[in-house]
């Protein structure tokens, strides 16, 4: 009997890709790849010394695994996003990392990135 559940988080996936997601560059000189991807954004709290919570937002940007050409292909921190005009920076959040997967069976990466100020 098939994995109805595979094949439902699969064709949700091969949906977002195809009418929600834009090509990007991912850049890690020397190389850079066009691939196709969605915008996300984690909220993410952190507490200072004094006790005080500070609220902020990343821009993530939601990518399959099987569009990087390298076989074993992980994002790293310092890695660029150009986008719309705009440069993002793969950075690492808290414990997280720089990236977690989007879904259980490991199709998409959730890339955690800072809007760097500048024009791609």
């Amino acid at each position: 009997m098939p994995d109805m559940l595979r094949q439902g988080i699969q064709w949700l996936e091969q949906q977002r890709e195809t009418h929600c997601a834009s090509p990007v560059e991912y850049r890690r000189p020397p190389d850079a790849y066009t691939v196709n991807a969605t915008y996300g954004k984690t909220d993410v709290q952190v507490a200072d010394a004094s006790g005080l919570t500070i609220t902020a937002g990343v821009w993530d940007f939601l990518i399959l695994a099987d569009e990087f050409l390298p076989e074993g292909f992980e994002p790293e921190p310092g890695d660029v996003i150009a986008a719309n005009g705009r440069k993002y920076e793969v950075m690492n959040l808290g414990g997280e990392g720089c990236w977690r997967w989007s879904d259980p069976y490991r199709q998409t990466y959730r890339i955690h990135t800072k809007d760097t100020g500048e024009d791609a």
